[in-house]
């Protein structure tokens, strides 16, 4: 396997051993409402020093009313790392996104959004045999039909 090939794999290993079981803990305990995650390094967003060149999942997460913050930090696996409550002015604006042109203009739809999109990936790799490693080509070709429905092609 090229080291192409390898990156995706590993990520969506991740999702599957990793996130999918935080996200799910959390669900069934009743502490979120609300998900999404997104890959990313210390040049879009993620608070680590300069030499730190991985990547991580940053998944953002909406609490219960009632949870504490206290709560949900004890709720986390250790490699849950880096931790914080996110400033209402930072989810005021998602990068790419032009909320004039959204139907009232509330971001929390493209957010919402978001959130449905992190729940179709989860469900998409779900329902694959948990003792398989899906090939990142059956991927490709799930996300096909979403560039199929639309017309258009992500690059």
């Amino acid at each position: 396997m090229s080291a192409e090939e390898a990156r995706p794999v590993k990520h969506i290993n991740v999702i599957r051993q990793r996130v999918y079981p935080v996200i799910s803990r959390l669900q069934d305990n009743g502490i979120i409402n609300w998900y999404c995650f997104l890959i990313h390094n210390r040049n879009s967003g993620v608070p680590t020093s300069p030499n730190d060149n991985n990547l991580y999942f940053h998944m953002r997460l909406g609490l219960k009313p009632g949870v504490s913050e206290e709560n949900f930090r004890h709720s986390l696996p250790a490699y849950c790392v880096m931790t914080r409550k996110i400033k209402r002015e930072l989810v005021e604006v998602i990068a790419g996104i032009d909320r004039s042109i959204l139907r009232n203009e509330q971001i929390e739809e493209a957010w919402r959004i978001i959130g449905l999109i992190s729940e179709w990936v989860l469900d998409m790799l779900n329902i694959h045999k948990r003792d398989i490693q899906i090939p990142p080509k059956q991927i490709a070709q799930f996300l096909h039909f979403y560039s199929n429905i639309t017309g258009l092609q992500v690059r």
